[in-house]
């Protein structure tokens, strides 16, 4: 599993170490980190090792699954020439490994393949209304043309490939400076700070509890051969940037005032999936609330916070972004 020490990486670890398989977790600690995997250490079905993708892999595999990008703006803008390097020479050096084991192979693609969308919901047949040459497009056009590979070995030499689009997700082991609403708006509620919104707010997107997207990669990864997506895997449920932070700070109970910024490039005004053939093809649909799944992802930062204050490695991890 690339990317197994990110935030989706480690819980698809630990879900597929729980089931009984042997896990090879790669990851180059970029955005990923070791604590989050820390507890998997011991299990005699799980190995981790340090490589960048961008770097041919060999091991001898069954299945692979492709995490690895920084997946958001504050990190995958960082380096952007390496976050394409990431998407496009990690997906042909993944999937050349794929070729060499017949293994089969998930790549984590991702809604942002949509850009600012003008049809809503997005539904897989969408081609998407991207900017090639903005900030983002980094990530969006690097994700777009792994797709492209990822079908291309399929039609060329028959790969076994599956392709999930994933929607905005979120729950513990979330970066605490990726740059994300939820992160953010928790971070800053619990510190009692601003929290920060970009507009007037009314900009809206659709949140996925970790644990239900993890479920959908699982399905996925278990359909039959002929079945490839892509397929959108988040929550349909849709509320504005506000509405979120609103939600955060009475949950927390915090005194924090909501403050406006302007609106980033080519940000997205709506971003909300439909999931009809998640629903037909995986059996699949969120069941986690967003309060209840917030409420995790509240106690996990609170703990981190907490954390922080007696230890220097957990305290980096706020101040990375130049805090």
């Amino acid at each position: 599993m690339t990317g197994g020490a990110g935030f989706l990486g480690s819980h698809l670890c630990e879900r597929l170490v729980a089931e009984g398989n042997d896990v090879l977790c790669v990851d180059n600690y970029f955005t990923g980190r070791r604590s989050n995997v820390a507890h998997l250490m011991d299990a005699p079905n799980f190995d981790l090792i340090r490589h960048d993708v961008t770097f041919p892999l060999y091991v001898e595999v069954d299945e692979i699954y492709n995490l690895a990008c920084p997946a958001s703006p504050v990190h995958y803008q960082f380096d952007p020439v390496q976050t394409t390097k990431t998407s496009v020479h990690g997906a042909i050096n993944m999937l050349g490994l794929a070729k060499r084991t017949r293994a089969k192979i998930f790549q984590a693609s991702t809604s942002e393949v949509y850009g600012d969308p003008s049809q809503h919901p997005q539904t897989e047949e969408y081609w998407g209304n991207v900017n090639p040459v903005g900030p983002r497009s980094c990530y969006d056009e690097g994700k777009r043309c792994a797709e492209t590979l990822f079908f291309d070995y399929r039609r060329q030499h028959g790969l076994k490939i599956k392709v999930a689009r994933i929607f905005n997700t979120y729950g513990p082991r979330m970066h605490p400076n990726d740059g994300r609403v939820v992160s953010n708006f928790i971070v800053q509620a619990l510190k009692g700070e601003p929290i920060t919104i970009y507009g007037d707010g009314s900009q809206t997107r659709s949140f996925c509890y970790v644990d239900d997207l993890i479920e959908g990669f699982v399905r996925l990864m278990a359909t039959p051969d002929d079945v490839t997506g892509p397929i959108n895997i988040g929550n349909p449920g849709e509320f504005t940037i506000r509405q979120l932070a609103e939600t955060v700070i009475d949950m927390v109970g915090s005194r924090s005032q909501i403050v406006s910024l302007p609106l980033p490039e080519n940000d997205p005004k709506q971003r909300r999936p439909d999931i009809t053939k998640a629903g037909e093809v995986l059996g699949w649909r969120p069941t986690v609330d967003l309060k209840i799944g917030l409420k995790r992802t509240i106690n996990y930062f609170d703990a981190l916070l907490a954390s922080a204050k007696s230890n220097d490695e957990t305290r980096d991890l706020f101040l990375r972004a130049g805090e």
